[in-house]
């Protein structure tokens, strides 16, 4: 019987929770020089420039930061700032991750959804603590959702920012658009303004090379096929979709990366739209930190592209969404271990 997700309960220390802030398995080995422009969008030419000028820049500033004074204290150094913005699949985590590989440690590396839940989950003032000493923090898919992430943000990005560590960022809508059309409140609009000063703005262009020559998504197996498949792949989990939905919602999202560490393959029976907010978020932070370990996804019930409602893709996440469609349909065409 393969094992199943509904039935790991991962505990993360605090410590493990920055500790665990690096770019996921697949960009280990990236760097500036592993990065292949388009020659038919020159724009991504210039951002390896610009990028690659940051990543000096943030060590420049790291030793500065580091050097006391006459009197043995650090002298005061503003962190600098990089907006990488652009499509899905153009390269922009690609160009990120080679900006960590490239800057001095401490450093850290998340998703915005992994930087909220470490505020949630060690409180503002422990997180900027931890990541106070940094030469760099990425983040990466930057979305404003609401205004009080957004604010939470700007705060700790200010207070980051001001004592010398530097923030790349990437996103595919640019800083003074974060939110844009979700909120009106004064206050959301200040700090989205505030944001945007931070970063210098690279832009990104190019086809979702997930997408392109990919065909549709596959059509998902019958419910034995792949009871049989997930029995025969060694690793693997098997979970129904509600009840997987259910457990889900007991969990922190900053243990979704616990719940899938050493499975080789998911595998979910009954796949059906969702409907609820609420569930449809904690789906696309499953979906990201699948996309992250690079474990292939097999399902029965609807396909994967169907798997949210239409009304959730005419909502306020409509990007967020169609990110987690566009990585589940990648991990579907993954081959699955033998």
């Amino acid at each position: 019987m393969p094992m199943r997700l509904v039935d790991r309960r991962p505990e993360v220390p605090a410590d493990q929770l920055v500790a665990q802030m690096v770019p996921p398995p697949m960009f280990d080995e990236v760097g500036f020089d592993t990065y292949i422009p388009d020659p038919n969008e020159p724009s991504q030419a210039a951002a390896v420039t610009s990028a690659r000028a940051f990543a000096d820049k943030v060590t420049a500033i790291h030793r500065a930061a580091n050097k006391k004074s006459l009197f043995g204290k650090k002298k005061p150094t503003q962190g600098a700032g990089l907006y990488l913005d652009g499509g899905f699949g153009v390269g922009k985590t690609h160009l990120l991750a080679s900006i960590f590989h490239g800057a001095p440690a401490p450093k850290s590396f998340g998703t915005f959804g992994e930087l909220t839940n470490l505020v949630g989950a060690l409180g503002f003032a422990g997180a900027v603590e931890r990541l106070s000493a940094n030469s760099v923090l990425c983040i990466d898919e930057f979305e404003l959702d609401d205004p009080g992430d957004t604010m939470l943000v700007s705060r700790l990005l200010t207070e980051l920012s001001a004592s010398g560590v530097s923030v790349a960022a990437t996103s595919n809508t640019l800083p003074g658009q974060l939110g844009e059309g979700r909120f009106a409140a004064q206050d959301f609009l200040r700090e989205i303004k505030k944001l945007g000063s931070i970063f210098d703005t690279v832009r990104v262009d190019g086809p979702d090379y997930r997408h392109r020559d990919l065909p549709p998504a596959p059509e998902p197996s019958s419910d034995t096929q792949l009871t049989e498949r997930a029995a025969a792949t060694p690793g693997a989990t098997l979970d129904e979709f509600d009840a997987l939905l259910r457990h889900l919602s007991t969990l922190h999202p900053s243990k979704f990366r616990a719940l899938i560490d050493g499975v080789s393959a998911v595998f979910v029976s009954g796949v059906h739209p969702v409907n609820d907010q609420a569930v449809a978020l904690r789906l696309v932070v499953l979906a990201d930190r699948l996309y992250d370990a690079g474990t292939p996804v097999t399902v029965s019930g609807a396909k994967l592209d169907e798997i949210f409602s239409q009304e959730m893709l005419d909502g306020g996440y409509r990007k967020k969404y169609l990110r987690a469609i566009s990585r589940l349909l990648a991990l579907s065409r993954f081959e699955v271990p033998a």
